[in-house]
């Protein structure tokens, strides 16, 4: 019987809030957050299972986060704004004693960096306030760290190699569109590529390492070498790992369109003057670029999102890939969204569902992998992202 704060109603928000109101034993009441109140106004009309009451709330402003957690008194804040936002709103729930739940980690305005330390530091108070922070309960970050932590509970004594593959066969008819947030998605893959080997991170180019794989029900794609959060806490908290690599599927024409924007400069965040105002050229672009939530009744085709992974069990090599494979057109005709949004915000609704059910507790900042994976992987069978295992016969690595 819990009352929890949703801050953000954008893509993934809506499928959280729509996702919690179906599970009414646990999520008795939503509070809708919003910085534009119409868009929070709008998703409350379509949520009928539950109480549902819509407020405006500037993210940035931890003032105003703490007046509104304070007038609803919110067992759980669930933040799906944009991660320049979380150390705000963690402020917030430290200030009020409330537990935290986030889908990426925090990124400056300022700067095209992402990584946990900034939120890792904040434990030590977050520990003494006697309060839980979950941090990445998405997908990747989110599901991709669970599957890891649920090979290792099951199939591995040692993980050694880990490749994290996210493909998105889905076709939404634009030229150029991004599936999440333009602004955050072109900042993350414009990016060096970066990976982990033998204790060090090695730094690579933008898009420069790419490959094929072909992955079930989507196909043969060709995937690119990312930076992502994930594999910072990965290897913080497996330290067997040898390496780990980040891969994410991209069209030939997506890559042709970005690079034509990186070269005349409409991916920068540096700021230029216009007309005798400064304006950041990516924040423009994004104003001029589809908003991902209307592509979902545009959009078919599938995902599939997984981990290969390689290690030893009972001193025997074992190669074991776990993947789930969702479909936009289903995702939409649930919760009126794509495939992207669904495979983030179902997870944040386990997450925070597991955290009001006691399941997954503690004091202090946590990733997802350092908890129990089974009632996670368990409740994603339940609730829309069904997984699937294969086991390989091993060859051995070279």
């Amino acid at each position: 019987m819990s009352t929890i704060l949703i801050i953000g109603t954008g893509g993934v928000g809506s499928v959280v809030a729509k996702k919690c109101s179906k599970v009414s034993d646990v999520f008795t009441k939503i509070i809708l957050a919003n910085r534009t109140i119409e868009k929070a106004k709008n998703l409350e009309k379509n949520i009928n299972e539950v109480e549902t009451e819509a407020v405006q709330v500037d993210a940035d402003n931890t003032r105003e986060v703490i007046d509104i957690i304070e007038k609803y008194q919110p067992k759980l804040v669930i933040n799906t704004a944009l991660p320049f936002q979380d150390l705000s709103i963690m402020d917030a729930c430290l200030e009020t004693g409330v537990d935290y739940l986030d889908t990426a980690n925090y990124e400056p305005p300022d700067e095209a960096k992402f990584c946990y330390k900034w939120q890792w530091d904040y434990h030590d108070r977050f520990k003494q306030k006697g309060i839980m922070a979950l941090l990445g309960c998405g997908f990747d970050p989110g599901v991709t760290n669970i599957f890891c932590a649920h090979a290792k509970k099951e199939h591995f004594d040692e993980m050694h190699f880990i490749n994290i593959m996210d493909a998105n066969g889905g076709d939404h008819g634009q030229p150029f569109a991004t599936n999440f947030n333009p602004e955050i998605n072109i900042r993350e893959i414009t990016q060096n590529g970066k990976y982990y080997e033998n204790g060090e991170w090695k730094t690579v180019p933008a898009l420069s390492q790419h490959k094929s794989f072909d992955f079930p029900g989507v196909g043969e794609k060709e995937m690119y070498l990312l930076y992502h959060e994930e594999m910072e806490s990965l290897v913080k908290h497996f330290p067997e790992i040898k390496k780990i690599t980040f891969w994410m599927t991209f069209s030939q024409q997506y890559i042709n369109y970005l690079k034509v924007l990186q070269d005349i400069g409409m991916t920068s965040i540096e700021p230029v003057e216009f007309e005798g105002n400064k304006i950041v050229p990516l924040k423009f672009l994004k104003a001029l670029l589809p908003d991902p939530s209307s592509l979902g009744p545009l959009t078919k085709g599938q995902t599939c999102i997984g981990c290969m992974i390689e290690g030893i069990k009972n001193n025997n090599q074992k190669r074991y890939y776990i993947y789930n494979i969702c479909d936009h057109e289903k995702c939409f005709k649930e919760v009126g969204a794509q495939a992207i949004s669904y495979t983030t915000g179902v997870p944040a609704m386990i997450g925070a569902k597991l955290m009001l059910q006691g399941v997954w507790k503690g004091e202090g900042v946590f990733n997802v992998e350092q908890l129990d994976p089974t009632p996670f992987m368990n409740d994603l069978n339940v609730y829309g992202l069904p997984w699937e295992e294969e086991f390989y016969e091993y060859t051995v690595r070279k």
